[in-house]
């Protein structure tokens, strides 16, 4: 499903989700990916754009993890004020449209070179955490889940 789908579906969560992502000003994530020997965590920038959700991910041991295996999990960086948590998992795709790229591009915060590359993550779990204040315990978690096919 993509991230307008879950808009649509859940549009308070995904308007919480993009919150989140982009508290900073650009939007900053950590990609957890499946390497051959294990967990592997990066830093990224995803893009969201209305149509999707995105990311320009140059050749890195992250981009040879997403085309073996596209599973994915992207947390949003925590706020300062609170420990309100963001969490979207799915599996990604690389995109070829050039439609598609140039929104993203016009999306993102800064020129993009052309040997990055984009990836639309697919979205089929979501976990939001919301804290009313910092250390609280436990906070309110709202789960949400793709139909299945």
């Amino acid at each position: 499903m993509s991230w307008a789908d879950f808009a649509r579906a859940e549009p308070e969560l995904a308007a919480e989700g993009r919150r989140l992502f982009y508290q900073y000003g650009v939007g900053l994530g950590s990609l957890a990916t499946v390497a051959r020997s294990g967990p592997r965590l990066h830093p990224i920038c995803p893009i969201v754009p209305e149509d999707g959700l995105y990311a320009f991910i140059v050749e890195s041991p992250k981009q040879q993890d997403l085309r073996r295996d596209g599973r994915y999990a992207l947390h949003a960086f925590l706020p300062v004020e609170v420990d309100d948590e963001f969490m979207v998992a799915g599996t990604v795709r690389p995109v070829e449209d050039p439609g598609v790229r140039g929104r993203a591009v016009a999306a993102y915060h800064t020129p993009v070179p052309d040997d990055q590359h984009l990836f639309e993550f697919g979205v089929e779990r979501v976990l939001h955490a919301k804290y009313r204040f910092r250390g609280e315990w436990p906070p309110a978690y709202r789960r949400w889940r793709a139909p299945s096919p």
